[in-house]
């Protein structure tokens, strides 16, 4: 380094770091977690979205429940697909029932019920149920909070849900108040 050159402006190849700041308290931080309910009753939860990709949210960041889990499930209907984005978090979908698959980045992974399908981080990725007549369900684990909470949370769409049914599907809708939780049918 030269006798005029700062080492400050120079260096290119800088890190800065900002601290995590505000109020966090672990013993307060467990009574609350604490304080919350330890079930859940799913048939308190509706689907939201439609008429191709439902989701029900059992524990999400904004619940406050969970400090590292997001947990839903998702029904395709008939023939029907998700949206097309990507998210810096990983998911788990645990294939419940039907078949179908997955495009990662251009890339096409078929699935059945007992797959899990995993979703790594920053890949841009869409669900697909294969089958035009009967729906296919998969339960879906996130890190999701985890993320929001090191403010690392990038999100991008790439194509929104449909606001039409598929072809198949024009008269599905969700399974809110089925018998049968195994998810057999």
């Amino acid at each position: 380094m030269s006798e005029n050159e700062s080492h400050y402006h120079s260096k290119k190849d800088r890190i800065f770091l900002r601290s995590i700041q505000g109020h966090y308290n672990l013993g307060a931080e467990l009574a609350r977690l604490r304080a919350l309910p330890r079930v859940r009753k799913g048939k308190e939860i509706k689907f939201v979205d439609g008429p191709q990709a439902y989701s029900r949210h059992y524990v999400e960041p904004k619940d406050g429940i969970t400090q590292t889990l997001h947990l839903h499930l998702e029904e395709y209907g008939p023939g029907g697909k998700s949206q097309k984005h990507g998210h810096v978090n990983e998911a788990a979908f645990y294939i419940l029932d039907g078949t179908g698959y997955e495009i990662h980045d251009g890339v096409r992974y078929d699935w059945q019920a007992g797959d899990v399908a995993i979703v790594h981080n920053n890949c841009v990725h869409q669900h697909f149920n294969a089958d035009s007549t009967k729906p296919a369900r998969a339960l879906v684990f996130k890190t999701k909070p985890m993320y929001l909470f090191m403010n690392m949370l990038f999100q991008k769409m790439v194509e929104t849900r449909s606001s039409e049914p598929a072809p198949g599907g024009e008269n599905f809708t969700a399974r809110e108040g089925e018998d049968d939780l195994n998810h057999a049918k």
